[in-house]
């Protein structure tokens, strides 16, 4: 591991590996099929991001989110590493350059979007890449047993087909027994290492709080809590309602959906990164590949639906290590909602032949499309045309979108292009009716090849710099050559897309797989159970139901939850004893403001007086540190 050892310390920084990062690495390094169980925060980027740089060749990232695979691409190519992405957010010239880039220059990384392994330009082009290693991230999508199944994951297999001497690397941080086996079934993995980290967080404190006033709880945390923090919200109005409030309040709090613009997004997230902002408060569009190790705090304003989301989520704090807390807030409201939702998320058929309908009809798809193409696509819009709720219309797209119908993309920007539908002799003429328009229309043919062929990406301010006009009014121009009908041009927009896989038919004779969602439903069902009654309980361990439910055995009482510390105020002194020493053998030093917020208070003065003449501890101006 030498070799690794010394690209780890090259290009991050880091003298040594976190725990099983190198082992795995190792693993796909000897051709190996590898599956990895690595927990939120673990570094499982790392386990793909090496490999390339180690040995000839290219690794293939397969990734569902494309905001996290174009950051992991700014963030590579800052360290020195060639790195692209390819996704729903790019016409075909852009992709074609791409893969003609991965072909003749030195990339050692291409990500890709699930729904684009089957296109004809990735598959023509994909058996002359020199792949290395193929690495599946969010594994956990593959299996329509899971919680987030995402079918465009089953065609991974088929680039199997293609490199079938090429290892392939599974990671995912949340999968239970059965979906692990259902990930290495349906990537055909060959005899794989499984590694396996344990589940549990132990600087992580639990608490689930039942809240008649979740504001005011909330806002209690906050103070009790200082530093950095996550709330999250089931709704985009809620997270803008609540920043609002902490605002009022003096907290440094931003907003965080996917209905804000892309600008804005970054905005907040930067502002949250650098600390000029400590507060995000953020649907669960936030989260997933943020590399920001020192939140001390995470609330579930609302709870989640089930406890892949929920550990996910919670394991967002205390990524360094130190003392940090999770917060669930959940009331009658919260029980009833999880309990709808298994009738919400799996409408009756006729609800879902109408919405398939209404797709049809708001992208304008006429019976017998080709498949295979991006329509831009805004939930609310589509919503309100069609006097549809946009709660269950969200879960009917998800559940015909299970089916392979369609993929529903988050939101990506699609920039300005043009494609000249006349004929050269056409824009010829044009020139002696109209010089002004026809000398912009000869400009954009010696500017940009191939704007006959297929529509081509166009940045306006570098066209009205070349030719010493305004911008405004080469954008004007643009749109009246549109009208005209000498070209097309697709004004810069940012949205969600919904890329359509098949022919459209007639929604009455849609055929829906009824036994499939009749199995998701039951799974769903059990996993709701498996929720409310991890909320509601107050008698077992917290970390115990949650290493049960993902397949590992537990021991003993974590010590770090709510219903373990409720255990411990029967004989706080013994048992709090061994609760602190266990929260400082995972730091440097703390405060005892800062245990206040974790043990009993009228029992911790005590406790430490007597750990400290023990010889257990140290008491320096205010800071306490375990005697070395």
């Amino acid at each position: 591991m030498s070799t690794a050892q010394s690209i780890l310390k090259k290009y991050w920084g880091y003298d040594h590996f976190r725990p099983m990062q190198a082992e795995i690495i190792e693993s796909v390094l000897n051709r190996q099929d590898t599956l990895a169980l690595l927990p939120t925060g673990s570094g499982k980027s790392i386990c793909y991001q090496i490999p390339p740089l180690a040995k000839p060749g290219l690794t293939l990232v397969v990734s569902p989110l494309i905001a996290l695979m174009q950051d992991q691409v700014r963030r590579l190519k800052k360290q020195g590493i060639m790195a692209a992405a390819i996704h729903a957010g790019m016409n075909f010239a852009q992709v074609k350059q791409t893969l003609d880039n991965m072909l003749h220059g030195p990339f050692k990384m291409l990500f890709v979007s699930p729904e684009r392994l089957q296109t004809d330009l990735f598959q023509e082009y994909l058996p002359e890449l020199d792949i290395n290693l193929i690495a599946v991230d969010e594994a956990h999508c593959i299996s329509q047993w899971g919680h987030d199944f995402r079918p465009d994951y089953l065609k991974i297999a088929s680039v199997r087909e293609v490199f079938p001497d090429v290892p392939v690397l599974a990671l995912t941080a949340s999968a239970t027994p059965e979906v692990q086996e259902d990930i290495a079934l349906q990537l055909k993995l060959n005899r794989p290492a499984i590694f396996r980290q344990s589940f549990e967080r132990t600087n992580i404190f639990y608490e689930v709080k039942y809240s008649e006033n979740k504001t005011g709880d909330m806002l209690a945390a906050l103070q009790m809590f200082p530093g950095t923090a996550i709330i999250y919200c089931r709704s985009r109005k809620q997270t803008e309602n609540l920043t609002k409030t902490l605002q009022q309040q003096q907290f440094k709090a931003l907003a965080y959906h996917a209905g804000l613009p892309r600008d804005r997004r970054e905005a907040a997230q930067e502002a949250w990164m650098n600390n000029e902002a400590t507060i995000m408060v953020a649907t669960t569009a936030f989260g997933m590949g943020i590399d920001k190790s020192d939140v001390r705090l995470v609330i579930h304003y609302d709870a989640p639906e089930h406890l892949e989301a929920w550990y996910q989520e919670a394991g967002r704090a205390g990524r360094d290590g130190k003392p940090s807390k999770a917060i669930t807030l959940y009331n009658y409201a919260d029980g009833k909602r999880l309990k709808m939702s298994i009738d919400t998320q799996f409408p009756p058929e006729t609800f879902l032949r109408k919405v398939y309908q209404s797709v049809a009809e708001y992208l304008q798809i006429a019976t017998g499309t080709e498949p295979d193409q991006y329509y831009p696509f805004d939930l609310a819009d589509f919503a309100a045309k069609f006097k549809l709720e946009a709660l269950p219309a969200s879960y009917a797209l998800k559940l015909l979108g299970q089916d392979g119908l369609w993929t529903m993309s988050d939101s990506v920007r699609n920039p300005a292009t043009i494609q000249f539908t006349a004929e050269r002799a056409e824009i010829d003429n044009l020139y002696r009716h109209y010089p002004d328009l026809g000398y912009i229309a000869i400009s954009l043919l010696r500017q940009y090849n191939g704007i006959f062929q297929h529509p081509v990406t166009i940045r306006l301010a570098a066209i009205a710099n070349q030719l010493k006009m305004p911008q405004a009014k080469i954008e004007q121009a643009i749109i009246q050559l549109h009208r005209m009908g000498m070209l097309e041009y697709r004004q810069p927009k940012e949205g969600p897309q919904l890329f359509f896989h098949h022919y459209r038919v007639d929604s009455r004779h849609l055929l829906i797989n009824h036994e499939r969602i009749r199995r998701l439903r039951e799974r769903h069902e059990a996993r709701t159970k498996v929720m409310i009654q991890f909320l509601e309980q107050q008698t077992i361990c917290r970390d115990r139901i949650l290493l049960s439910y993902f397949g590992e055995q537990p021991g003993k009482d974590c010590g770090h939850c709510d219903v373990c510390q409720s255990k411990e105020k029967k004989d706080p002194i013994i048992l709090s004893a061994k609760l602190l020493l266990n929260y400082l053998q995972n730091i440097e030093k703390t405060t005892i403001a800062q245990l206040q917020q974790h043990f009993h208070q009228p029992a911790l003065i005590d406790l430490l007086r007597e750990l400290s003449d023990n010889g257990n501890i140290d008491i320096n101006d205010n800071e306490i540190c375990l005697r070395k």
